[in-house]
């Protein structure tokens, strides 16, 4: 699909990705075309699932939510069943914020977020007597020190 993509389109992803609240016509100043083809472009880009959505990025200690973690999970087993069991779980919890998986040792990486140690330590008792769970290691957040949209743009 990359080779598909000018370098308008480009340009109208990087700078979306830096800013997906701004008009159609200050992104049709930015990447030097007028108004109408740039939503055009935008909308085709939306319908090939190049943009799957746009979202406001919050202060998650601001909302209460002062602890960051991250889990290691291994699982015992895994079956297509449970691993099907095990993300569905997942994709309902509400502390996980992001859930990959991942090649050797770990099956899955979790960013999760908790009010503060308690809920933290309760969490971790239940994603460790959740089925099929043979092992959990956390690690807690201590600070951020990047944070960028996934898709580099030179």
């Amino acid at each position: 699909m990359r080779s598909k993509l000018d370098d308008i389109d480009l340009r109208i992803l990087r700078e979306l990705q830096a800013d997906g609240r701004m008009t159609n016509v200050e992104l049709a100043r930015r990447v030097g075309i007028s108004p109408p083809p740039c939503l055009r472009r935008v909308r085709a880009l939306e319908e090939a699932g190049l943009i799957t959505g746009y979202r406001a990025q919050l202060d998650e200690s601001k909302l209460g939510l002062e602890v960051v973690c991250f889990a290691f999970v291994h699982l015992a087993s895994q079956t297509e069943s449970d691993l099907a069991q095990f993300q569905a779980r997942i994709r309902a919890w509400n502390p996980v914020r992001e859930c990959w998986t991942l090649s050797g040792d770990i099956d899955f990486i979790l960013k999760c977020v908790a009010p503060d140690l308690k809920a933290f330590q309760d969490f971790v008792g239940e994603l460790t007597a959740l089925p099929n769970v043979r092992n959990v290691r956390t690690a807690l957040a201590l600070g951020r020190v990047k944070d960028e949209p996934i898709v580099p743009f030179g």
